[in-house]
């Protein structure tokens, strides 16, 4: 949180101003009327359904922390990918979790939030399908100089042998921008040395151009990040339009890639 905390502001403050000003530019521009002001809830307190969902939530950060803290050593083999005993005890019991939640939380309060298993469906079958198609990608950037990408892998160092803080920023990020965050991260991590001390201390500018470049541009394509095209699937089963995939580059490419290009400029130099 420290080691980003300047450029994590400099993004979100800017976009903020963006978001503020084209919203505002909609709202003068609209075409209908905006419907009368009427009380949402005349003559009746506020209320929460589905309150024990909060106990859930905190049940399922508790078993992502569990995760990462429990180490028993226990491995399993399972059509030769191995299994830590952690995390086939945390993800079992996050589907424990999720049948929990659908028998507790009262219909009313799904009804009340259009709540449809659309959108999930789509995007669990896009993103399986990512998921399989990316695995020779990262097979090739992790075979380094050796690999298919080994011209990005020089890209990202110089003669000398040293990190290239903007390539790593913009080769994470453009990478990220179409496969999954976390492993564009944990490969260029790994060719910027993998050792967490001096990626820490030393070459911390470098980390955090991985770090931001991973996550950041994973906003640039629907298929960047699953949110991102969760959103559109849920706009579009209420009936609102959405940009189509290339559409929605066109908005990245107009709001977002500029700030990254200043980002380059101001922090990675």
């Amino acid at each position: 949180m420290k080691n980003i905390f300047r450029e994590t502001l400099f993004l979100c403050v800017a976009l903020l101003i963006i978001f503020y000003f084209l919203d505002l530019h909609y709202y003068r521009n609209r075409e209908e009327a905006l419907p009368p002001k009427l009380d949402p809830t005349p003559d009746s307190a506020i209320w929460l359904e589905g309150k024990a969902n909060f106990l859930l939530l905190a049940v399922i950060i508790g078993l992502v922390l569990m995760s990462g803290l429990w180490k028993p050593g226990i491995a399993f083999s399972l059509f030769g990918t191995q299994l830590d005993l952690q995390n086939v005890v945390r993800d079992a019991l996050l589907i424990v979790v999720i049948l929990v939640s659908l028998r507790i939380t009262p219909k009313t309060a799904r009804h009340g939030n259009d709540f449809a298993w659309g959108p999930i469906q789509e995007v669990a079958k896009l993103f399986a399908g990512i998921f399989i198609t990316m695995i020779p990608v990262i097979a090739m950037l992790r075979a380094g100089e050796a690999g298919a990408f080994s011209p990005v892998i020089r890209a990202v160092t110089d003669s000398s042998g040293q990190p290239i803080n903007a390539m790593y920023f913009w080769a994470s990020g453009i990478l990220s921008s179409f496969l999954d965050n976390a492993p564009t991260y944990l490969v260029f991590f790994n060719t910027a040395g993998g050792d967490p001390d001096v990626l820490m201390t030393t070459l911390a500018a470098t980390l955090a151009a991985i770090s931001c470049g991973s996550v950041f541009m994973g906003a640039n394509s629907y298929i960047g990040n699953a949110p991102n095209l969760m959103v559109k699937a849920i706009a579009e089963e209420r009936g609102i339009k959405m940009p189509s995939f290339f559409g929605y580059m066109v908005w990245s490419g107009a709001v977002l890639v500029p700030l990254f290009i200043l980002m380059a400029f101001i922090f990675f130099r």
